[in-house]
């Protein structure tokens, strides 16, 4: 298996760049860049913890790593820091510029992480990138707007006995379908306004969740859900949700759905992270 860094090819990017010039793509990597500003050893550290904890191991020398819609890179970087040989990729051009930046700052010159543009739903470029100990896809799948063929895909690059790690969001019905409306209407927003959009949005639900704190009389429990949400992950909160307010394509599925979808083909069920709500469902399969 090379890895060596490959270019992204230019149809790849004159197409993600017509999606969200069209307004039916959010540019994930946009974000990411401005999170790369305020990323630190206290957010890796966190990110670090949360893949262990979620893969039962404390280290991953000798095992093979895809990211699969690699994002910030920063689980990318986790994952090679804690002995991976990584392999990322990212439909997003400015997602892949952001896990190169990466890769430059803590890893230059390192011939065992490889970065470049590429599809879930290019099924023959996944299947040539071979097997993997490890394959991570988190909060990516359900953004492609071909969701469950992305996640049959993320499936094929899983070696016997390796590990599958995605988040789905998870169906709440209509409460779903309004998100959805929303998610597209950010899309149509002219740029300059989205910050915005995405405020008017978020504020009624940030405004409950402080009168809940103030009426239980611990404030200081919605500050830290600012303040100390990089230990979830080691991720920022504003850029989550910038995220998940312009986060589109956007699908979603119920748990038993994804976990009955993953049995049909060989994959069964090591661990499940539910949420009740309008989140992600977090899923660790093995290849028996």
């Amino acid at each position: 298996m090379s890895f060596a860094i490959a270019r992204s090819t230019s149809s790849s990017r004159h197409e993600h760049a017509a999606e969200v010039a069209s307004g039916e793509r959010f540019e994930f990597g946009s974000n990411w860049a401005h999170f790369l500003a305020v990323l630190n050893e206290e957010r890796i550290s966190q990110a670090s913890s949360s893949l262990q904890r979620m893969l039962k191991c404390n280290d991953l020398t000798g095992a093979t790593f895809l990211d699969i819609g690699s994002g910030s890179g920063l689980f990318s970087l986790v994952a090679r820091r804690l002995g991976a040989q990584v392999r990322s990729f990212d439909y997003d051009p400015q997602s892949v510029a952001c896990a190169m930046a990466l890769k430059s700052r803590f890893f230059p010159n390192d011939s065992r992480w490889t970065i470049e543009q590429g599809s879930v739903l290019d099924e023959a470029f996944i299947r040539s990138l071979g097997r993997f100990d490890v394959v991570y896809s988190w909060g990516v799948l359900h953004h492609t707007g071909a969701m469950w063929r992305a996640i049959e895909h993320a499936m094929l690059p899983v070696s016997p006995n390796g590990k599958l790690w995605i988040a789905i969001y998870n169906d709440m019905g209509r409460q779903s379908e309004r998100w959805l409306r929303i998610k597209r209407t950010y899309g149509r927003v002219p740029r300059a306004l989205k910050p915005l959009y995405a405020v008017a949005v978020s504020a009624p639900t940030e405004a409950r969740a402080l009168a809940r704190a103030v009426v239980d009389g611990e404030p200081r429990t919605y500050l830290h859900s600012w303040t100390r949400y990089d230990r979830n992950r080691g991720m920022s909160r504003w850029h989550d949700i910038v995220d998940w307010v312009g986060g589109f394509p956007y699908e979603y599925a119920t748990a038993d759905a994804i976990v009955q979808f993953a049995a049909e083909r060989g994959l069964a069920l090591d661990e499940l992270n539910a949420t009740r709500g309008l989140g992600c469902n977090e899923f660790l399969f093995r290849r028996s």
